[in-house]
């Protein structure tokens, strides 16, 4: 059972996104919180797998609710909810080290599948918000993508493969399903990658996937996607 945290200031939007979580019976809501304090403080209670975080919330907002779940609770994973008016947070967010960003309008799947990728040690990274986190880091497109792909070169073919699949939101079992090898092979990958490549998380992982075109069917080519 993957136990999650939801906050939000907003009741009707905590409302949906919880109906939407518990439409999976292996998702349940262990507490809700209405500001970022009150998440923090339930997150030391319940010590959830996964936190949801609203980005602007009173008291303290989700930037630095997630600041504080890394010190106090770090095998909390805090992913951030997001709208697209909301662009700004996204570069700070990256150096704090989230799980993910996913869009409060999204599609409830990607809801369910991001919640329970990033529980089992992956990335939520939905393709429309892959594209806003890499229109807000700045910079000429082709550049940038000419410039990952430089990064990656260096990387194994089965190291490419997994961070591909990794940036395509899939978690650790699915991409050591896809490959056919045991989950423990594909953290090992990942870790190795990580480490080579000096990037503090998954998620800033999936972003260089994404700026390198290898994540299959990324709408990053396509202005009007």
């Amino acid at each position: 059972m993957i136990r999650v945290l939801l906050a939000d200031d907003e009741t009707m939007i905590r409302a949906g996104v919880r109906a939407i979580l518990t439409t999976d019976p292996g998702i349940e809501v262990v507490a809700e919180a209405g500001d970022g304090h009150e998440a923090v403080e339930l997150a030391r209670l319940h010590r959830p797998d996964v936190a949801l975080l609203d980005i602007r919330m009173p008291r303290l907002d989700g930037l630095g609710a997630a600041a504080e779940l890394r010190g106090t609770v770090p095998d909390t994973a805090a992913v951030m909810l997001t709208t697209f008016s909301e662009d700004a947070y996204i570069a700070r967010a990256l150096a704090l080290g989230v799980s993910g960003f996913l869009l409060k309008s999204g599609d409830p799947r990607e809801l369910i599948a991001g919640v329970r990728a990033v529980a089992t040690g992956g990335a939520a990274l939905s393709p429309a918000v892959a594209r806003r986190v890499i229109d807000t880091l700045g910079g000429e497109r082709l550049g940038r993508a000419a410039e990952a792909r430089a990064r990656l070169e260096p990387l194994t073919g089965r190291e490419r493969e997994v961070v591909g699949l990794l940036g395509a939101g899939l978690s650790n079992q699915e991409i050591a399903d896809r490959m056919y090898v045991v989950e423990g092979t594909v953290k090992a990958h990942v870790s190795a990658v990580l480490a080579r490549l000096g990037l503090r998380n998954r998620v800033q992982l999936a972003v260089l996937a994404y700026e390198a075109g290898m994540v299959p069917g990324d709408p990053l080519g396509d202005p009007d996607a």
